[in-house]
């Protein structure tokens, strides 16, 4: 009997019951689908967390102060817990000796604030606004979108002049250019002198409810001489965050005085670091939904096994008539393996479609991003289990003697 033949017969007895050749494919269409959406999430949510990681910059460090230090001399003389250390303005210029920190580019200390803002009745409270320097824009990867940032010389002369967000200027002006208008900080009048380019949200955060100002102007109208909130630096790229990290610790460890088996009282954040942490994270995550999704594959190929059983112990009188007539072993073997294999075939095909239409949602709140390997996989694993679990029936069908198949009732 020729291969056509066979897949004739094959067929003709898929289509003889179109309901449950139906239910049969919808096993393998969930699992298929499942493992190309589950993992297109995966992907995208590990994209999302990259974009929010890069807009921060990718060579940026940031230093903070950490509770739990213990400075040289409270462990020299008692050993008790110091207070949380100070980080000043000296430890910021510090950062920038080009012979104990080769790998620095640039730093810009910072102190923040949560002010008020009005403009001619319109209140809108700042979720942050950084006092700082030029070079925190450049290192933070903020761009302006209209007008001009702040400058050295603002710096020096503390005026009060400010860079606001998109957030806060559509509070604030609505429509109206906001360039060049006087808002009241705290009742304090600054200048605006542009507008930054938003970079959106990310979750709960607003992004753009942001400005910048002077760092000697916040200082002096709003958050005082005080310690420094935070330092931001900028390595020389990517790669050299983590030896510019060393030398960040290095050089404030000195300064601080503190010993060499003591906390430090600060805390040296690498971007580079938390963008590696990430992606080993969403890794593992895209993994686990694969494999959970490839457990519903597997069950949709045991419902396979499960109807084809069914299907031959109905045809067994048909089998047996055609065992009779001369068909032989090879031709009834295949007849049900190709029946198998296009049930799981044409659930892997519609599986593809169904998981290709889901990628184009967003799913909550990560838009999915295609794999295409898992597509392949996907598909190629939904052929190989209809021909693994329709092994079983097809060789049980194949081995059936021509007598006792014609005597079954």
């Amino acid at each position: 009997m020729r291969f056509r033949e066979v897949f004739r017969f094959a067929f003709a007895g898929l289509k003889a019951n179109k309901l449950r050749s139906s239910l049969t494919t919808l096993g393998i269409l969930i699992g298929v689908g499942a493992v190309i959406l589950l993992v297109a999430v995966g992907k995208g949510s590990g994209a999302q967390v990259q974009a929010n990681i890069d807009k921060l910059g990718t060579n940026l460090l940031e230093v903070s102060r950490q509770a739990g230090g213990f400075g040289a001399r409270a462990s020299r003389n008692t050993g008790t817990q110091s207070s949380v250390g100070a980080l000043t303005l000296a430890d910021a210029q510090a950062l920038v000796d080009p012979v104990n920190a080769p790998d620095v580019l640039d730093e810009a200390p910072v102190v923040t604030a949560s002010p008020t803002a009005t403009y001619e009745g319109a209140t809108h409270p700042i979720a942050q606004l950084v006092g700082t320097y030029p070079a925190y824009l450049t290192a933070t990867n903020w761009t302006i979108a209209e007008g001009s940032s702040i400058t050295d010389d603002d710096v020096a002369q503390a005026r009060k002049v400010i860079v606001i967000g998109q957030t806060v200027a559509t509070d604030l002006f609505n429509t109206a250019d906001p360039v060049g208008q006087q808002v009241m900080i705290n009742s304090v009048p600054y200048t605006v002198e542009g507008v930054l380019q938003s970079k959106g949200s990310s979750g709960l955060q607003d992004a753009d409810d942001f400005a910048i100002a002077p760092l000697t102007t916040v200082q002096d109208s709003l958050s005082g001489f005080g310690s420094l909130s935070q330092i931001v630096v900028q390595a020389k790229s990517a790669g050299a965050t983590t030896a510019a990290q060393d030398e960040i610790t290095s050089i404030l460890t000195a300064r601080h005085h503190l010993a060499a088996t003591a906390s430090p009282d600060f805390r040296v954040l690498n971007q580079q670091s938390l963008l590696a942490t990430s992606n080993s994270t969403t890794h593992t995550f895209t993994v686990l939904l694969g494999a959970v999704a490839a457990i519903s594959l597997l069950v949709g190929g045991i419902g396979i096994t499960n109807i084809m059983l069914v299907t031959v112990t109905e045809r067994t009188r048909e089998i047996g008539i055609r065992k009779a007539l001369g068909a032989p072993r090879a031709a009834i073997l295949g007849q049900f393996l190709i029946e198998a294999v296009l049930l799981s075939l044409i659930g892997g095909a519609l599986g593809v479609a169904a998981g290709l239409i889901g990628t184009r949602f967003t799913v909550a709140g990560v838009k999915p991003v295609i794999v295409p390997a898992s597509i392949a996989l996907a598909f190629a694993v939904s052929a190989l289990i209809g021909l693994f679990f329709g092994s079983f029936p097809a060789n049980r069908a194949a081995k059936l003697h021509p007598i006792q198949a014609l005597r079954h009732e």
